[in-house]
């Protein structure tokens, strides 16, 4: 997969066109808190409640935070306005619907929006206004096959056409507060490889899409368990690894009191995905240069687990970052191409170096370890 470049530079209003720039974002939060996130290192706002409104456009232009919302009276007001760098489409379209029974009046739920209609929505926003991206975030059914919240009618193929109906496609899954489970880390990896699928599957007539998912960090409504610092780095990680343009955090909690920035009430979790977003920030030009392909192999001592890895070159240096995929420890041994006889391997954030003869070396990985490795 190749990157290159900044890829939002095809849009007048879309996001920065500095190549440095990486969207990190936060889910649907009050505007009024964008500076405390913005210290924590995020970029982007995505949605806003019951908006846009002129005053939460106000207070994000004031706090220098742009935003991606839903194409609404005041947003197409703002089309010269630069705070607003995207449109979205409603959340997770993949997933059942509310439906209303006309003679009871009973309330339930069918089946997902068709993905044809979500194709004709996306045309008629782009009409209103050609000079923005529009986003479409879908649901856990794109890595979960066991997921039975799509509802009636719904097919594992309607996804190849959902994709036709965005320029940057998202989806999200939780594995540990939502699927109750830190085994099923790689779920995010499974659902982005999905995507990109799906993508190039119509890329000959609908050209390229930029793919994002979102993250978990809160317990979010799950009362036994949350992810630790640990398992968000791992998530976002595999994210970039497998080929995320953006990392969207869900930062609400509602179970078992609803705290809707419950990320900036737990101090823990704050220092840590602040220190990830640093880290990317600092990696930015590197994760927006294009992947080499092939760029490396890797041998796992446990072939039960794999350890993925993403090849990038910049300045002068190769970086090699990679991820332990399950919940278990393993040594990976890694073939590097295009290096010379000798080299060092500094892993990057843990004072460590390591020889690289040839091309090769080995590290070790604790249960779901990311390495970051710049070579030279």
């Amino acid at each position: 997969m190749s990157l290159s470049g900044n890829v939002y530079s095809r849009w007048k209003f879309g996001p920065t066109k500095d190549a440095s720039f990486f969207p990190i974002a936060v889910w649907l939060q009050q505007p009024r808190n964008a500076p405390r996130f913005k210290q924590a290192g995020f970029n982007l706002y995505v949605g806003l409640w019951q908006g846009p409104t002129e005053e939460q456009l106000s207070t994000l232009r004031e706090a220098k935070m742009p935003v991606i919302c839903e194409q609404n009276a005041v947003g197409l007001r703002h089309r010269e306005d630069p705070i607003i760098v995207g449109w979205m489409h409603q959340d997770e379209p993949d997933n059942a619907q509310p439906i209303t029974d006309p003679a009871t009046g009973r309330k339930g739920w069918g089946g997902p929006v068709p993905p044809e209609k979500v194709v004709e929505w996306y045309r008629q926003i782009k009409s209103r206004d050609p000079d923005r991206p529009v986003l479409l975030n879908l649901g856990q059914g794109v890595a979960n096959d066991s997921w039975v919240g799509r509802g009636t009618g719904a097919h594992p193929d309607d996804y190849f056409t959902y994709v036709r109906g965005a320029d940057i496609i998202s989806y999200d899954v939780y594995p540990v507060a939502g699927l109750n489970s830190e085994d099923l880390l790689w779920y995010v990896a499974k659902g982005l490889e999905r995507l990109h699928l799906w993508a190039r599957w119509n890329e000959s007539t609908d050209g390229k899409k930029i793919i994002w998912n979102a993250l978990e960090c809160t317990r979010i409504s799950n009362r036994e368990r949350k992810p630790t610092p640990h398992h968000v780095r791992t998530e976002v990680w595999m994210s970039l690894v497998h080929g995320s343009q953006g990392i969207i955090y869900f930062v609400h909690q509602f179970e078992p009191n609803f705290v809707e920035a419950a990320l900036l009430e737990d101090r823990e979790m704050l220092e840590a995905v602040t220190a990830i977003n640093r880290q990317i920030h600092e990696l930015a030009p590197v994760l927006n240069s294009p992947t080499v392909v092939d760029g490396a192999t890797v041998q796992s001592s446990d072939p039960n687990v794999p350890v993925h890895s993403m090849v990038k070159r910049h300045k002068g240096a190769t970086y090699l970052f990679a991820v332990g995929m399950r919940n278990a420890p393993t040594t990976a041994g890694f073939t590097v191409q295009g290096l010379p006889e000798r080299a060092t391997a500094e892993v990057l954030g843990e004072a460590r170096r390591i020889p690289v003869r040839r091309g090769r070396f080995a590290d070790s990985f604790k249960p779901y370890e990311v390495h970051l490795y710049r070579i030279r």
